[in-house]
């Protein structure tokens, strides 16, 4: 671990560098270390930094920047955090792979960071945060499935609702780590929704919440921009639940593939906005498709996993209600195979196919989704649920 002065340096040029962390670490590689730098001579930053808008960078470089960074490190070990410079153990390896690697990461968990990363693959699982139920259920499956894989991986997101969260949680119940990548400072878990699932990480051993903001820096749009790298550059492989066109996903997606990582995309309807994103990165060849598990697994490095998956729609609803009346069983199987030949159908729909009154469709559909069968949006649309691993 680098002394005191060196790392409270460090700390001062991630603050001023965080948005061109490529100078910062140009500057400590420069002068022989972060301590140096702040010892230099003015005009032998500015002569570096060259140009005339990062000359203001010079007047940050200051000897109360060092003071402001060294009694926030205090700080940060008194409150069970805290910052990892650059190079240093327990600053993730994959990253000084990348062009842009932070000057450091304030980081929260209960095991020291060295004893965290680089010592299992780390998959990100990223997507949209309006999920679908389809995309919620393949994110838990995939998820699930690395588990019982024979090599088990870390699981990193950003700690956003939908897929995020999502990943996060199965992970947890799985046993598997997950790292949490923040777009706030550290003291701050953002959004509030999430609170408890990020106090679990941070207490969980192998898990973690790790940033590269100050404490005290609040949640903006750029800074989920500036997170997305991070989250991009910590894995060899990203997978891509849903997304849109336009989105964090897509965005996170395509810096991995700039950082030569692996890309892969969970395939959905066409029609479906939820999947554009996901169909187009397929398309142009930057994500490979997920065409099954234990393709996956394989594909990612992981082996072999003690997995099934329950592929006869027909027969698992069966089963679930053998114990049933010979009718009622029948008209279940009905509803739910309607559901299953048309994804997204709505109760209307389905009372017109099958000719029977709205009130005995609403009550069977409603068993149904009960019974974990189908889902059923906002909109009336019913789905049936993706097998189970």
């Amino acid at each position: 671990m680098k002394n005191l002065e060196e790392r409270a340096c460090y700390c001062a040029l991630n603050r001023i560098f965080g948005f061109e962390p490529r100078v910062g670490v140009g500057l400590v590689e420069t002068f022989g270390g972060a301590a140096a730098v702040f010892k230099a001579p003015p005009g032998d930053i500015s002569a570096f930094l060259g140009s005339q808008a990062r000359a203001r960078y010079a007047s940050l470089i200051t000897g109360s920047a060092f003071e402001s960074s060294a009694t926030e490190l205090e700080k940060l070990e008194a409150s069970g955090c805290r910052f990892v410079c650059h190079g240093e153990p327990g600053y993730p390896k994959a990253l000084l792979e990348c062009e842009d690697p932070p000057l450091g990461l304030y980081y929260r968990g209960s095991l020291p960071p060295e004893e965290v990363f680089d010592t299992r693959p780390q998959i990100a699982v990223i997507g949209t945060r309006n999920l679908s139920f389809y995309g919620r259920d393949w994110c838990r499956i995939i998820v699930e499935s690395f588990s019982k894989a024979r090599v088990k991986p870390m699981i990193v997101s950003g700690l956003a609702i939908g897929v995020d969260v999502t990943a996060h949680r199965a992970a947890l119940e799985s046993g598997l780590p997950t790292v949490g990548v923040m777009a706030t400072g550290i003291d701050e878990i953002y959004p509030a929704a999430n609170a408890a699932v990020g106090e679990s990480m941070a207490s969980t051993p192998g898990c973690a919440l790790i940033t590269d903001y100050p404490p005290g820096t609040g949640a903006a749009r750029i800074n989920f921009l500036r997170r997305n790298r991070i989250i991009a550059g910590l894995c060899p492989a990203t997978i891509l639940i849903e997304s849109r066109i336009h989105g964090g996903g897509m965005m996170t997606a395509r810096l991995a593939y700039s950082y030569d990582r692996d890309v892969y995309a969970l395939p959905g309807r066409i029609d479906d906005p939820q999947s554009q994103g996901c169909n187009m990165l397929i398309r142009e060849n930057i994500a490979a498709p997920i065409g099954n598990i234990p393709d996956l697994l394989e594909r990612l490095g992981l082996g072999k996993a003690d997995i099934s998956l329950k592929s006869d729609f027909k027969a698992e609803v069966e089963a679930r209600y053998a114990g049933l009346d010979e009718g009622l069983r029948r008209d279940l199987l009905k509803v739910a195979m309607t559901v299953k030949s048309h994804r997204g159908i709505g109760m209307d729909e389905i009372r017109d196919s099958l000719g029977w009154p709205f009130s005995k469709v609403s009550r069977l559909v409603n068993e149904l989704e009960c019974d974990g069968i189908i889902s059923v949006d906002l909109l009336q649309h019913c789905f049936a649920r993706t097998v189970k691993v």
